[in-house]
């Protein structure tokens, strides 16, 4: 039986999985590892690699960030199945805010603690949460590094990926409002899934999950 590794994804940790069923698998949960100032999602992965000892044929399943990581994890290491939930493959499926903020980094006027305590703001941004998600939601973000969030928001900004490795599976919904899922190619759509859909369409993507699985 191949291990599975979860990673979450920016202001979150595993938890975020909580309603997604894997029972009867081997399944290890990644923790964010703090970062060097000087890492790119490539480096950074590398170090999970080592840390949690993936090895290939291995199946990594990534929500948000930790589907960009998931890819560069698959570039480094041959796996049997990269499963990506609320994410992007490549740097042309990004957004066009994207490019915005490279050019305009306001973000590093930032400090960290504050995007570390910006949930009620940007929740919305989300999608729809009853109210235990919500809590989980904020709570997630509020017990996150400011260290990696500020780093995550460089390095996710300068992903210039344009390599799709095989076994690579791609689920997205069409209301988030993070990743438009128009500019996402060869992915399962859920209709009415927004960007925390892992969490309130779970039934939805478990079903999904079992056929990728199988």
């Amino acid at each position: 039986m191949s291990k599975i590794f979860l990673i979450a994804g920016l202001g979150a940790d595993t938890r975020v999985y909580k309603n997604i069923d894997l029972e009867g698998s081997e399944v290890t949960s990644i923790e964010w590892v703090e970062p060097a100032g000087s890492d790119t999602l490539k480096s950074y992965s590398q170090k999970l690699i080592i840390q949690y000892n993936i090895e290939p044929g291995s199946i990594v399943i990534g929500n948000s960030l930790g589907g960009m990581i998931a890819v560069e994890i698959a570039k480094i290491i041959p796996l049997k199945k990269v499963i990506l939930i609320s994410t992007i493959k490549t740097i042309n499926e990004a957004p066009w805010y994207f490019s915005l903020f490279r050019k305009l980094p306001v973000y590093k006027l930032i400090p960290g603690n504050l995007f570390t305590a910006m949930g009620f703001m940007i929740e919305f941004m989300f999608g729809k949460m009853v109210k235990t998600d919500s809590w989980l939601f904020n709570d997630m973000l509020k017990n996150s590094s400011p260290t990696f969030v500020k780093w995550a928001m460089q390095a996710i900004l300068h992903w210039n990926n344009k390599v799709i490795p095989p076994n690579i599976y791609h689920i997205t919904g069409d209301r988030d409002l993070i990743f438009n899922y128009k500019l996402i190619n060869d992915a399962v759509i859920i209709k009415g899934g927004t960007h925390i859909m892992i969490f309130n369409r779970a039934k939805e993507i478990n079903e999904l999950l079992k056929g990728i699985l199988k």
